[in-house]
Parts: structure tokens; C-alpha cells; sequence
């Protein structure tokens, strides 16, 4: 009967680490953390891209709606890469396309450091990725800024 509860245990134990050691990985590969420090700010935080089993880096896009009407999306990743499009679609647009309002799209490493400040005048934004700090080869980690070219007075 010891014997059986011991084997029992042991099964239990070895799946629940597995279990924490899969839940340790990032959280879908994805991550974003919203804050503001500037009300008028349309999207601020940090955007988390790692690398899948699959060796694949992950991508979020976010559709900025307003009053219900889609106005522009904007795709974090995967890794160093980042693309605003006018309007929203629901099929995902490669960044490599002249619809893509951010040239280069693809973030530049300099000494370990990156960063890319873009105006797009056509939807009156500008777009500021910075690297974090704590990225590492797996996955990289950006402070997203993202606010009204002309802010208004209010």
C-alpha cells in the first residue's frame, strides 16, 4: 500500500512541476501592459515579444476605435518589428507593404540599445518604441508610446 501511494505521489509531483515549468514560459509568447502617465495618450506600456516553441517571435495588434469607427491599427512585433495602418481589417497585413506608415519597420540594434521615434501626420500620431531593459535572447521587451502629434490644450 506504500509502495502504491508513493508511486502515486511521485506521478503527482512530476505533474505539477511540469506543469509550472510550461507555465513559467512567457504567456503566449505575447504580452502587453497597459499604463498611462498622460491622459492624453492614446497607447502607452510595455510590449513583451518572445520567441514560441515553434522559433517564431509573437505579434499583437491593437485597433484603435473610435466613437465605433476604426480609425488605425497598430501591430507590436514579432520582435523588432512594428507597422501602423490606416483603418482596421480583420486580416493581418504583412509590414512589408507601402501601407505600412512606419519606414524602416524593422527597429535597428545599436550597441545592445534600440529605439525609433516616427510622426504620421496623416493620422496626426506619433509612434515611439524604446528596447526595455531585462530583454534577452528569447524575448524582447518595449515601451510603447503612442499620442496625438498636436496635442490639444484640454
Amino acid at each position: 500500500m506504500h509502495l502504491r501511494l508513493a508511486r502515486s505521489s511521485w506521478l503527482y509531483i512530476c505533474v505539477l512541476a511540469t506543469g509550472l515549468a510550461l507555465a513559467g514560459r512567457p504567456a503566449a509568447a505575447q504580452l502587453f501592459r497597459p499604463f498611462s502617465s498622460d491622459s492624453r495618450h492614446i497607447l502607452e506600456g510595455n510590449w513583451q515579444s518572445c520567441r514560441d516553441r515553434d522559433g517564431q517571435y509573437a505579434e499583437r495588434v491593437y485597433d484603435h476605435v473610435v466613437n465605433g469607427v476604426p480609425k488605425f491599427e497598430v501591430h507590436m512585433g514579432p520582435r523588432r518589428e512594428f507597422a501602423i495602418f490606416n483603418g482596421v481589417q480583420d486580416v493581418h497585413r504583412e509590414h512589408n507593404t507601402p501601407d505600412n506608415l512606419l519606414k524602416p519597420f524593422t527597429v535597428a540594434m545599436d550597441a545592445g540599445r534600440a529605439r525609433q521615434r516616427r510622426e504620421i501626420p496623416s493620422l496626426n500620431l506619433v509612434f515611439t518604441v524604446t528596447l526595455a531593459g531585462g530583454s534577452r535572447t528569447d524575448c524582447e521587451s518595449w515601451f510603447i508610446l503612442l499620442e496625438p502629434l498636436e496635442k490639444t490644450s484640454h
